[in-house]
């Protein structure tokens, strides 16, 4: 190929498939930018953070092609971004299930954000045994010239989710480099391990419930109304106004 083209035609080429890839890094950047302020929001207002942590990733360009020619896509930019919607990814881990779908109704609520699809992976496990919650999202990139909407896909799972996850493409990977069949016990094997996690997760999520409602049970009156008497902010505290907190008084006592 580099023979059949010109140099002009080669930094066009590169020119055009930079443009191409920046727009997906930029909707991935912005869409990291949102998910900190609310992890900050949380850790601020709520005094709980759901999200443990992020991951995102580009597919690179060979990949990209490859899977195009594997969907019987049209060879063209416009072709690509039609059949391959993965190409920018993020991950988002979560402490327990009802966390993913309050991270997943926060940002279906962002009004410049539009859903293109979804898949309930946890409500309907895949056969093998995998569960996460899936998202296209079209993120608008604002550029120097215009704007383009780009689709992102979102996962959203628990830790324990990601886990088993992790270990399940670990393990095809391993046979698939060998050109192996992943033998029937180890499936069923994997299979089974989804199952305890999963029951992992619902468990851990009680537990939590009962801690946080003895934890309310134990805070004394006086340990409350300190906290409440200050704010945190970017790991700055700041005492509240006694004048404002006394106009509050005030209007209560009208």
């Amino acid at each position: 190929m580099m023979n059949q083209l010109s140099m002009n035609d080669l930094k066009r080429f590169k020119h055009d498939i930079t443009r191409f890839m920046m727009t997906y890094k930029f909707a991935l950047d912005a869409m990291e930018t949102r998910v900190e302020i609310l992890v900050q929001e949380f850790e601020l207002l709520h005094e709980y953070n759901p999200i443990e942590h992020t991951k995102s990733r580009l597919k690179s360009p060979e990949s990209i092609f490859h899977k195009l020619s594997r969907k019987g896509g049209e060879m063209s930019f416009d072709g690509i971004k039609a059949c391959i919607k993965d190409i920018a990814g993020m991950r988002i881990t979560c402490s327990f299930v009802s966390d993913i779908y309050v991270i997943s109704n926060m940002l279906k609520n962002q009004s410049d954000l539009k859903v293109l699809g979804e898949k309930d992976y946890i409500k309907h496990p895949k056969p093998n045994g995998y569960q996460s919650l899936h998202l296209l999202i079209e993120v608008p990139v604002h550029l120097t010239d215009r704007q383009e909407s780009v689709c992102i896909e979102i996962q959203i799972r628990t830790i324990a989710m990601d886990f088993w996850a992790s270990l399940e493409h670990k393990i095809f990977y391993k046979f698939n480099e060998g050109n192996q069949t992943v033998p029937v016990r180890l499936l069923e094997e994997l299979k089974q391990a989804a199952v305890a996690a999963s029951a992992l997760d619902l468990q851990m999520e009680r537990l939590h419930a009962e801690i946080e409602e003895i934890k309310e049970e134990q805070t004394s009156e006086v340990v409350a109304s300190d906290k409440l008497n200050k704010i945190v902010i970017n790991n700055q505290q700041f005492a509240l106004p006694q004048a404002l907190l006394g106009l509050l008084n005030e209007e209560e006592a009208k």
